[in-house]
């Protein structure tokens, strides 16, 4: 009884980043002109609802702020209570996004925890603080060994969508420098699909369907979003709103988690210009 009970806590551990990536989901639209984009996920794994994320993001001309939350629901929110929170912060310089503030929380039943990641001029991570139950440990960053496009999750995502915005497509290929080693993140665009009617969701139809992989060996300080992330193929389903023509997430799919396959429905989008 208590291996299954030890067995059941890694795997709701698990499915709590695979929660926390739909914070994600927003950076798919993305524009020069300054404009507010809030989203609401519903998230189900297999057969159980599994959580709702809302997250809320402002893109101007010159910089770019994030902000996102996950909270557990349903039978995931009975066994794993569970919330998390991204704020990401930078600026756009010559179509560059520049990492300039990266600030993660998280709470659960038996741990808090948080990350500050502090960056260079350049967008390059410096050093961080991570605080688990008020044990405080500080690090030092080394210099990136090559060149890299971003350091943290959020603002690659951001990267994607400012291309997606611009050329129509998700083709892409990018290095990062995660603090201690360089990696590779791909995104496939594999043309247009039809997202069929569901309960879980208003929005249906013609979708583009990109599908994101990142290479990386986990650290021992990642955060749940790199957790959740690393070594999986996600594929994003990117509809456009008929009012203002910007691009947004409609679904995201992963095939193969321990409980069955999990879907994200996007519930209610509002767009501010």
């Amino acid at each position: 009884m208590l291996s299954y009970i030890a067995n059941l806590n890694e795997r709701i551990k698990e499915m709590k980043s695979y929660k926390f990536f739909l914070l994600t989901l927003l950076f798919f639209s993305t524009s020069a002109q300054a404009f507010t984009v809030d989203h609401n996920f519903l998230v189900s794994i297999g057969a159980f609802d599994a959580a709702k994320v809302n997250f809320s993001y402002t893109l101007n001309a010159k910089d770019y702020n994030i902000n996102s939350q996950v909270t557990t629901n349903g039978f995931f929110n009975t066994l794993y209570p569970f919330t998390a929170r991204y704020d990401t912060s930078g600026d756009i310089f010559n179509d560059k996004l520049i990492s300039r503030d990266y600030h993660y929380t998280s709470q659960s039943r038996f741990k808090n925890r948080s990350k500050q990641v502090f960056f260079d001029d350049t967008g390059h991570p410096i050093s961080q603080v991570v605080v688990s139950n008020s044990h405080k440990k500080n690090r030092e960053f080394s210099p990136a060994p090559a060149p890299a496009d971003t350091f943290d999750l959020q603002t690659i995502m951001m990267k994607i969508a400012y291309q997606y915005n611009q050329l129509g497509f998700c083709n892409s290929e990018m290095t990062v420098y995660d603090g201690k080693r360089l990696f590779n993140v791909t995104v496939t665009d594999y043309g247009s699909e039809e997202l069929a009617i569901s309960d879980n969701s208003p929005y249906h139809g013609t979708a583009q369907r990109c599908s994101l992989q990142i290479s990386k060996n986990l650290n021992d300080d990642d955060d749940t979003l790199w957790e959740f992330a690393a070594n999986k193929s996600i594929d994003f389903l990117i509809m456009r709103d008929k009012t203002s023509n910007r691009p947004f997430i409609a679904r995201v799919k992963i095939k193969d988690t321990p409980l069955g396959e999990l879907n994200a429905y996007a519930t209610d989008i509002k767009i501010e210009e």
